[in-house]
């Protein structure tokens, strides 16, 4: 059921979904195969000391309309910064993003924070990773919610805090009309997170980045912010960008996955796809190091032995070449270009499943390195447990 009201001179519309929460007006977009967003060779480099620290290097996906891109990666691998670099928004001097953002046909590289301000809030918006720091301590939640409606709405004080109060409702805050009064401190990790999410949905914005959304909730609250982002995104049609570090986020909430590592991508595939046949030893690992139910308890996880590499000081070949179980001369001394393959694409000599990677795990698992006995024994397990 749609509830219409005038604010300004205008018609704005209220929805009512099945579960009976109300919030601001839904996207008029459809969701299809047409691009929203259109990222090429994307690059953002902090000069520190002389030296470039290639957060993001050469980075290239596309987004279309109503879907969902998984972000992948683990801490450091420069999956926030991508996020921030495509809405413009990293705001340190010796920062330099080069390359292209095509949001719905504008290029949004070159422009000025104040040409941004157009797309920020009514195109695009960001769920940040920690809501007590991204929440100002010293404001009420109203005034941090409302501030954005009276900016690119032009509402009335009193309209936008009727829209604020439909906005906590439909993000399932109890009380909202009290909770308006309330400063950060005073909620919950879980319900800040929900004044985060209704704020960034205030304007109705056509793409989201969730960055880590979930980071530092217990498991069902988790559950919780999932849920109400999915249902966010369908009922406005909203494309989003989910960002985690943990690939059983995305693996029933995303259309497709991007594996980002030192910057780069290193494996591109929809969503089904990737999980059934994973391509790149460093996708392997980060599902290997998802704690199973099905294993009995206090099994030892399976950790990613080693650790990422300095992004001011890459090494030659393959960044992930230290780590790699299946490593080998080549992924020293050569960089592997992100290749096709029916739509899936990686970027590995030794890609999983093949017969080389095989002969390269036994032999380095021979020779004692510590990762290929890792994967060796994981694989051993994995296959015990589906015969």
């Amino acid at each position: 059921m749609y509830i219409s009201y005038t604010i300004s001179g205008r018609s704005e519309m209220v929805t009512r979904g099945i579960s009976g929460f109300e919030g601001v007006s839904l996207s008029s977009h459809d969701s299809g195969s047409a691009t929203l967003l259109s990222v090429r060779n994307l690059r953002t480099y902090f000069h520190v000391g002389g030296h470039p620290v290639k957060a993001v290097d050469g980075v290239s996906f596309d987004v279309g309309v109503g879907t969902t891109l998984g972000i992948v990666g683990e801490s450091g691998s420069g999956k926030t910064v991508l996020s921030r670099s495509i809405m413009g928004i990293n705001t340190a001097g010796n920062a330099t993003t080069t390359g292209s953002v095509q949001y719905n046909g504008s290029e949004l590289i070159g422009k000025t924070r104040r040409e941004l301000r157009h797309f920020w809030g009514e195109e695009m918006a960001m769920v940040f990773q920690d809501p007590m720091t991204s929440l100002n301590p010293v404001v009420r939640i109203g005034r941090q919610l409302t501030e954005h409606l009276r900016a690119h709405k032009n509402m009335s004080k009193a309209e936008a805090e009727e829209v604020a109060i439909q906005l906590l409702t439909w993000v399932r805050i109890p009380e909202p009309k009290q909770r308006l009064a309330n400063y950060p401190h005073q909620m919950s990790g879980g319900m800040r997170q929900r004044v985060c999410i209704a704020i960034a949905l205030a304007c109705s914005p056509q793409l989201l980045f969730a960055d880590e959304p979930t980071t530092a909730l217990d498991v069902t609250v988790q559950h919780q912010i999932l849920n109400l982002l999915s249902q966010q995104q369908v009922e406005r049609k909203m494309a989003m960008v989910l960002v985690t570090h943990d690939l059983g986020v995305v693996a029933t909430r995303t259309d497709e996955i991007a594996v980002i590592y030192a910057g780069k991508i290193v494996e591109k595939a929809p969503t089904a796809s990737l999980f059934s046949e994973m391509r790149h030893p460093y996708t392997q690992s980060l599902f290997w190091s998802i704690p199973k139910t099905s294993e009995p308890k206090h099994t030892r996880l399976s950790a990613i032995i080693g650790r990422p590499p300095n992004l001011a000081a890459l090494p030659v070949g393959c960044s992930f070449a230290d780590r790699c179980p299946y490593v080998q001369p080549i992924c020293r001394e050569v960089e592997p270009d992100l290749q096709s393959d029916g739509g899936h694409a990686f970027a590995c000599h030794l890609p999983v499943g093949s017969a080389a990677a095989d002969v390269a795990l036994s032999e380095n698992a021979a020779a004692g390195l510590a990762q290929s006995q890792s994967a060796a024994a994981r694989r051993e397990s994995n296959a015990g447990v589906s015969s």
